[in-house]
């Protein structure tokens, strides 16, 4: 079993995932065989907004010895 990441794309009405060259070889599949799938979709992190609702920091701050 091998397991890799896929963009969902537009195919028609339809939604698709492309399997990579490099699994169809490692797994041998062609077109026509059924495969099984997992699917889990990947949560994005927002670095922006991660020290949000969090103390500014200021200049006393910075020769605070607790670090």
């Amino acid at each position: 079993m091998a397991m890799t990441e896929a963009k969902i794309r537009k195919w028609g009405n339809s939604l698709a995932l492309i399997i990579p060259k490099e699994i169809t070889r490692l797994e041998d599949l062609s077109e026509g065989d059924i495969v099984k799938m997992d699917v889990s979709k990947e949560k994005r992190v927002d670095a922006f907004g991660m020290f949000k609702g969090a103390p500014r920091f200021s200049k006393e701050d910075e020769g605070d010895s607790d670090f």
